[in-house]
């Protein structure tokens, strides 16, 4: 059986097999997040989701690896990987300040990577000069702080995070075996995975949540993933589009709320509301498993448009990513018009 195969059976019977007993753990231990203002749930939902996960993916990846060269590239990214996860738990468990994880920890994590020489290779690619690798490694730590943080603020209501995870990583699996990139497909596949695992018992009505442990690790994973990739017959300038594309739901997510959050004079990762995507779906009538299932097929879409760049000459390239750029700009001015929420303070 080829490694992602067995990869993806391991992480996904793990954390299926491992969320149940991970949920009465939580419960014993009193790690329940409480219905609120900024809460769609109505009773304490057990947290700690995220163990499962994490320890579905470490199991894949124990299982399907072999070789000291596979394993020397990728403790660098667990390492990074459980560096978010732990700051996240501890963030759950309320004993770090919220802005820690930002400000600290997933830096912290970001520059493990480029200390494993992971990094973009996307300003040196086109603009090749002395300064050009240190503002890839900006650009890196950028990547990986923005995409770890809006995979965060992605996890508020029941299998959106789980499922987008899913879905993304799917889309990088499939891109990685087409471009003969074994060891990103078997990664890939690992948490694509342990999301589908988790996501039985996270979607609506979810019996237990991943927490900021588990959707900090996951949006780690998908950004250090989505670096890895190469498409050596793109240009850099098109092929940086299929990242985006692929992470196409937490984009457009982070993109709403940022955007509507500073025109309403706030910090956008720093004031939590119910403003995000899925809340405004809902408040228009699809209801909550509505408002994940659109946001599901947003990130099918945009997926299958990464795909689709991959056989396109750039010139069609640049053209569809404009096209797609412009009805995902139409799509955040509406909604911003849709119903929601007010955080406390606003006008």
């Amino acid at each position: 059986m080829p490694e992602f195969a067995i990869s993806f059976a391991v992480a996904l019977l793990a954390s299926f097999a491992m969320t149940p007993p991970v949920r009465q753990l939580a419960m014993h231990i009193g790690m329940v997040d409480h219905p609120g203002p900024r809460k769609v749930h109505q009773a304490p939902i057990p947290l700690m989701g995220g163990l499962a996960i994490y320890f579905g993916v470490l199991l894949a990846c124990v299982a399907a690896l072999d070789g000291r060269g596979a394993w020397s590239q990728v403790l660098g990214i667990l390492a990074g990987a459980t560096l978010v996860a732990v700051v996240g738990l501890l963030d759950d468990r309320g004993l770090l300040h919220h802005q820690i994880k930002l400000m600290l920890g997933m830096p912290t994590a970001a520059l493990i990577l480029l200390a494993s020489g992971i990094r973009i290779h996307l300003i040196s690619a086109v603009f090749p000069g002395p300064y050009s690798l240190w503002l890839d490694a900006a650009l890196t730590v950028l990547w990986v702080v923005g995409i770890t943080a809006a995979f965060s603020i992605l996890d508020h209501m029941d299998g959106l995070c789980a499922g987008a995870a899913a879905i993304a990583s799917g889309f990088v699996t499939l891109l990685a075996l087409l471009h003969e990139q074994l060891l990103v497909a078997t990664l890939a596949a690992a948490v694509m995975g342990a999301s589908i695992g988790f996501l039985r018992w996270n979607f609506n009505p979810a019996k237990i949540f991943m927490g900021d442990g588990g959707a900090m690790f996951l949006g780690f994973m998908m950004a250090t993933l989505t670096i890895k990739l190469r498409f050596m017959e793109m240009v850099p300038g098109v092929s940086w589009m299929l990242p985006v594309l692929v992470l196409g739901i937490p984009v457009f997510d982070t993109t709403l709320v940022t955007i509507s959050r500073t025109r309403r004079g706030l910090i956008p990762f720093a004031t939590p509301g119910k403003d995000h995507a899925a809340h405004r779906l809902a408040n228009l009538g699809l209801g909550q498993r509505g408002a994940v299932l659109a946001l599901y097929a947003l990130g099918l879409v945009t997926g299958l448009l990464a795909l689709l760049m991959t056989w396109l000459t750039s010139p069609q390239a640049i053209a569809l990513g404009g096209i797609a750029a412009v009805a995902a700009l139409g799509a955040v001015a509406a909604l911003e018009r849709a119903p929601f929420e007010r955080q406390a303070g606003t006008r």
